[in-house]
């Protein structure tokens, strides 16, 4: 399955459209089914080193970023939206697009949630070589790229009653997503500077957690 990208409708849409409202409570159905936030949870404590600062690209409602900050780690969230009501106020919200924030120098670990597949292999190979002039750790929760998962995607939006945009989205979010070694190779990352582990589960989720070598 070749990888393809589709613009997704929720992108285009106000944040208090009722479209948009309900494709967000999908979406955090979506999520709890990949396990992709409890992932974060349970793999991120073991490698953030004391005193380093963590960037979520795409922070979005802040849901994945504020569970981390209760966890105890120093996260920020970069996202063109504005700073979301519920961000605890300690924390920074640095609204701006990935593909110009000049504050990479900030951060040792990138983490990315549902994000890596918005982005065309050229803008993947320019991202991943600004987080890698500054990080020591790239993780990232994505989609495996497999028709099968688009299959199981459909039923479940019939269980949830999932709106057109949700389906919509999920269906084009999968075409965009990864296989193998992809997201790594396409973010650039040398072999000789990294070293990284993928793995792909069961329900469709794709994880990648990527070092720098000592």
């Amino acid at each position: 399955m070749k990888r393809t990208l589709t613009p997704e409708i929720l992108d285009s849409l106000p944040p208090d459209d009722p479209a948009a409202r309900h494709s967000r409570r999908d979406l955090r159905v979506f999520n709890a089914v990949l396990g992709n936030t409890r992932w974060f949870g349970r793999r991120l404590p073991s490698l953030v080193r004391p005193g380093e600062r963590v960037l979520e690209l795409g922070a979005g409602d802040g849901e994945l970023g504020t569970g981390l900050l209760r966890a105890g780690l120093s996260v920020a969230g970069l996202d063109r939206a504005p700073r979301p009501a519920a961000w605890p106020a300690g924390a920074r919200w640095h609204q701006a697009d990935a593909l110009t924030f000049d504050g990479w120098g900030g951060y040792e670990v990138v983490i990315g949630n549902l994000i890596f597949h918005h982005f065309d292999d050229a803008t993947l190979r320019t991202l991943g070589t600004r987080m890698a002039m500054h990080a020591r750790v790239i993780v990232a929760g994505e989609l495996v790229r497999q028709r099968r998962f688009q299959r199981l995607f459909a039923a479940l939006c019939v269980l949830i009653r999932a709106n057109a945009v949700s389906r919509h989205d999920g269906r084009v979010s999968i075409a965009a997503g990864f296989q193998g070694d992809e997201l790594p190779v396409l973010l650039g990352l040398d072999p000789a500077v990294w070293r990284w582990t993928v793995a792909s589960r069961g329900r469709g989720s794709y994880r990648l957690v990527a070092e720098r070598r000592a």
